[in-house]
């Protein structure tokens, strides 16, 4: 915000009604009084008794409405956000004509839903609010704090000489360890972890004061992919990124419709028979100009898009066209996992949608095998999601729980579920050959799904040893890239060809002999 020369108010104007409209300029009053009387008599006193309330309201309400004035929230002492917004510009404008230093910074305390929902909403109120007086503890008198929402906070840094890289580094560590002890609420101590993004003033990639905060937000956003309890800088890379993400969400639903988008295919094979038992469709994204798209980075785009739904329909679409390209090559492929997120299952239509499909291509429900991630199956409650996939079960569609081990989903909530198979996260699967405790976690899913009548298949097997561990604890099936890496549909079949091979010239025994 920019003022012409008519317009700004002087820094003694300011200075002054922020001086007279303070509680402790009442003080004076007593002093006021006595002055006029000893002067003027008792006339004077009762002229100083009447005009004085008068003139201070006025001079107060002259004061407050100078272009320049915000004030502070009365209990919390925190600004909020377009008080801030005001402030955090005319700081901008007055640090840079003074050739001074200053920083923005984003705090954001983490899981603040799962803080309200454990301690209950006063409590978690409260913890915001005694947050926001340590951050104001922390800083010096002239700094500022403004609550940018419910669980976020804005610190705009007074004007000073010198202010490196390292000094708003030391800054942040400081607000995180102040937000970061623990807070009693009603005999309780809840602890909180934030994260925290800043913007020297000198490194903004504009020189608007909203790109500066602007900055600073995207700081955090960086810290927020790192946490929790991470601390980012905004770097030029960061304004990179981000431009990036926005192009991609502006790519993504013409990449959808033109056919750049599409599965490509990871086997999934029997530890007792070396046999395929299936295919996972995983999306991937060849970029004309960009080239292969990593799905950590365009997942999200399309998620922001609002599209997962327009992406699962292109998945079964390609996913069913290739069981039946495999049907035509006598490939014998029994079926092929097609991942559905919570926003996918809790679709009123979505039994009809597939339904639909398998009637299309003329295939048999239980070549669908629906991969639902084992966070979504331990938080849905009795809902859209999960009639939905009790009908696909009642369907004839297989249920894989995905990423098992790492959702907490209750024995009860399996049941609930017809799962068919879980799938062993791959973090139980890393190293096991050579790790005893990964292998005693493994034999227990697997004693767990033995005893529930459930198959079993470990992801993210890379290598021999993990493959034969695997197979001797007794799980069913295996994939990774020791098996086979995706690979788009016109590479499979030769894949297939190849395996078939493999598992010909592999000797068997028969009746004592080997043949």
């Amino acid at each position: 915000m920019s003022w012409s020369k008519s317009q700004a108010p002087t820094g003694r104007q300011g200075r002054l009604a922020s001086l007279i409209s303070s509680p402790q300029a009442l003080a004076f009053i007593p002093a006021l009084t006595l002055a006029a009387f000893w002067f003027g008599g008792e006339a004077a006193l009762i002229a100083v008794a009447v005009c004085l309330p008068l003139l201070y309201l006025l001079w107060v309400r002259w004061g407050a409405a100078l272009p320049g004035r915000v004030s502070r929230d009365d209990i919390s002492g925190l600004f909020q956000r377009a008080a801030f917004e005001e402030l955090v510009s005319e700081i901008c404008t007055r640090s840079r004509a003074q050739g001074r230093h200053s920083a923005t910074f984003y705090v954001a305390i983490e899981d603040f839903d799962q803080l309200s929902e454990r301690f209950g909403q006063t409590a978690a109120d409260i913890a915001i609010q005694r947050s926001g007086e340590r951050l104001l503890a922390v800083l010096r008198a002239d700094d500022n704090v403004g609550q940018m929402g419910d669980a976020r906070f804005a610190v705009c840094l007074a004007p000073v000489r010198q202010l490196d890289l390292e000094l708003c580094i030391q800054m942040a560590g400081r607000l995180q360890a102040a937000l970061e002890e623990p807070i009693s609420v009603d005999g309780l101590s809840i602890y909180v972890s934030a994260s925290v993004g800043f913007c020297q003033l000198s490194r903004a990639p504009g020189t608007a004061p909203e790109d500066w905060l602007q900055a600073a937000a995207t700081a955090l956003r960086k810290a927020q992919r790192h946490g929790p309890s991470a601390v980012r800088a905004f770097s030029e890379q960061m304004r990179r990124d981000t431009q990036g993400r926005a192009e991609l969400r502006e790519d993504v639903a013409r990449a959808l419709e033109a056919g750049q988008i599409q599965p490509w295919f990871q086997p999934q094979i029997s530890t007792d028979t070396g046999e395929i038992t299936g295919f996972e469709a995983l999306a991937r994204w060849n970029h004309p100009s960009r080239g292969m798209i990593s799905p950590s980075d365009f997942l999200p785009a399309i998620e922001e898009a609002g599209l997962l739904e327009r992406l699962a329909e292109v998945m079964m679409y390609h996913s069913f066209a290739a069981l039946k390209a495999w049907d035509g090559a006598d490939a014998e492929v029994p079926q092929v996992g097609v991942n559905f997120a919570g926003s996918e299952l809790n679709n009123p239509r979505l039994l009809d949608k597939i339904k639909w499909e398998l009637d299309r291509f003329d295939l048999s429900p239980d070549r669908l095998a629906v991969e639902v991630l084992e966070t979504v199956v331990a938080s849905a409650p009795d809902d859209m999601i999960t009639r939905n996939i009790n009908a696909l079960g009642a369907l004839g569609c297989r249920i894989d729980l995905d990423d098992f081990g790492t959702g907490h989903a209750s024995i009860a909530s399996i049941r609930r579920f017809s799962v068919s198979r879980i799938k062993i996260d791959r973090s139980f699967v890393i190293k096991a050959d050579r790790d005893p405790e990964q292998q005693r976690m493994i034999s227990a899913i697997l004693t767990m799904a033995e005893r529930l009548d459930l198959e079993t298949l470990a992801e993210g097997v890379e290598s021999v040893g993990e493959h034969v561990l695997l197979a001797q604890l007794g799980c069913d099936h295996v994939q990774g890239y020791g098996i086979a890496r995706p690979m788009p549909f016109e590479q499979t079949l030769d894949w297939i060809a190849r395996h078939r091979a493999k598992l010909r010239d592999v000797p068997r025994i028969m009746d004592g002999k080997t043949t």
